[in-house]
């Protein structure tokens, strides 16, 4: 399943946890756009949020803190993000063009709030330039998760796609449910998407909800993509890195793939 959106100024919804697809994989997901000047309050009574500057400067207060955030970009620059539990007050202040990812879902546990810097994310390179003859070499980003977050019932991350490459491969699935939400360098920068059986074609702020089935990403040569992925986790079935890759496309992970895939001839 797959949406697209049209961001105004302000909250824009995606999913609210409590109808349609939202229910699916029970978070609320939305993108927030403002603009120099602006100021945002997020507050919720029952549900833990997280805030993610895509792009933009802002300062967030929150408790007795107060921090200035500065991103020019998702896929130059690692992403700030603001994870707070149930009950707390986070005010946004806007010093230009800001775009900031935000998801939240239920959570009875209370716990220090938590703010990741640019510093703090953990940046895996994936697929080297000899995986592959170099189709997924990716950077993988994650904010939070079970490891570092135990008391969550959510994670964070991100993905840089890089032109003309793959990403979510080989194909995999989890049974807990994972939202996309892509950012393109230019904006009328494209890529196809798989999941839930269906084959979808992405775009510049769409979202991906994923619920089903096997899935994985790629970009159109030309145009780099940098996605959210956020999961929920299950009830006593929590995401710990979880990836079971589809049983036809395992051979792709054996060290001598390489050597079974077809080469173009020299000089062709």
């Amino acid at each position: 399943m797959y949406m697209n959106k049209e961001l105004h100024c302000g909250y824009n919804e995606y999913l609210r946890m409590d109808e349609g697809l939202g229910k699916e994989v029970m978070m609320d997901v939305g993108m927030l756009v403002l603009e120099d000047g602006d100021v945002y309050v997020l507050e919720e009574a029952e549900k833990e949020t997280a805030a993610l500057v895509f792009e933009g400067t802002c300062t967030m207060s929150w408790d007795a803190e107060e921090r200035r955030m500065v991103r020019p970009n998702p896929f130059d620059y690692n992403p700030w993000c603001l994870h707070v539990c149930r009950g707390t007050k986070v005010t946004i202040r806007a010093e230009m063009h800001t775009v900031i990812y935000i998801q939240k879902t239920t959570n009875e546990r209370t716990f220090p709030n938590k703010l990741y810097t640019p510093e703090d994310t953990d940046t895996w390179a994936r697929g080297n330039a000899g995986e592959l003859m170099g189709c997924i070499k990716r950077d993988v980003r994650t904010c939070f998760d079970l490891s570092n977050a135990p008391y969550s019932n959510m994670v964070l991350g991100e993905v840089v796609n890089l032109p003309g490459k793959w990403s979510s491969y080989p194909p995999h699935h989890h049974p807990q449910p994972e939202v996309y939400l892509y950012r393109f360098d230019r904006e009328m920068g494209f890529g196809a998407g798989w999941a839930n059986g269906q084959v979808y074609e992405t775009r510049h702020n769409g979202l991906a909800i994923i619920t089903d089935g096997m899935h994985s990403q790629v970009t159109a040569p030309g145009y780099t993509c940098c996605y959210t992925w956020g999961i929920r986790h299950l009830p006593g079935d929590p995401w710990d890195k979880t990836r079971i890759d589809d049983e036809e496309h395992l051979w792709l992970l054996e060290d001598d793939a390489n050597d079974h895939i077809w080469h173009c001839p020299t000089g062709n």
